[in-house]
């Protein structure tokens, strides 16, 4: 027999059995996939959907097998979804069951805040739009083209001035619609405000908040780190742990 006729016919046929390896590889995961069951993350801050995926992947590799995170984008939902309740389990049912009852997925939101004990455990549920509902002018005028996050920053360290009590804490209240039942969890970070901004990593009051036990800001810290002593780290790992043992 010809050695090159021979070669080539091996070449075609290793060619096509790797094809077809890759092909059924392939088709497994896409029947994994299909038999995961759908869960809608109600958000729609990038940041807070990397954190949840960041430490889903970290610390919940039983539910990454069971479950398949969505966010709004991946369900079509554009709409601003509303969160008028005075509280962050209330803001948090309100989102999930909009979801719930518009779209038809089971699905978890979360309400977070900072809450200084100085200011009366401000700006609690009004923490995303803290400077908004400032009525003062002259502040806002100081304020004009700067972004959410800074604009809100600085009236938090405004309000600070001259306050020796400086205490506050995260905190972040998950409410999970799954097969027809509601269940909250809730993570808590205690630490102080800082007096100057440091670091450029995380988003909100990051810059200015600083653990209990450390000596550097939430923005000063790698993600890893933050996300496994952060008031949305525990509440997601208390989320994590009811799903690897829930029988949905």
């Amino acid at each position: 027999m010809d050695l090159c006729n021979l070669s080539e016919k091996l070449c075609f046929f290793t060619a096509c059995f790797a094809h077809f390896i890759l092909f059924m590889r392939n088709f497994v995961l896409e029947i994994i996939r299909i038999k995961m069951k759908k869960i809608v993350f109600a958000t729609n801050n990038r940041h807070k959907i990397e954190e949840v995926k960041a430490l889903l992947a970290a610390r919940g590799e039983d539910v990454s097998e069971r479950y398949e995170v969505l966010s709004l984008a991946d369900i079509g939902c554009h709409d601003d979804i509303p969160e008028t309740a005075d509280s962050f389990i209330g803001n948090a049912r309100q989102k999930a069951m909009y979801v719930k009852e518009h779209y038809g997925y089971d699905c978890f939101a979360d309400d977070s805040g900072l809450e200084v004990t100085a200011l009366n455990m401000q700006p609690g549920v009004f923490s995303a739009r803290y400077a908004k509902n400032c009525s003062d002018g002259d502040f806002l005028e100081t304020v004009k083209g700067v972004s959410v996050d800074e604009a809100n920053i600085a009236l938090l360290m405004r309000n600070m001035e001259g306050k020796t009590d400086r205490s506050a804490q995260f905190r972040t209240v998950i409410c999970l619609l799954l097969d027809g039942e509601e269940h909250i969890f809730e993570g808590i970070c205690r630490g102080e405000i800082t007096t100057i901004c440091s670091g450029s990593q995380g988003f909100g009051y990051d810059p200015v908040f600083q653990p209990e036990g450390y000596n550097q800001t939430f923005a000063d810290q790698p993600l890893a780190l933050k996300n496994s002593i952060s008031h949305r780290g525990k509440a997601v790992a208390r989320l994590i742990d009811y799903l690897s043992v829930c029988k949905s």
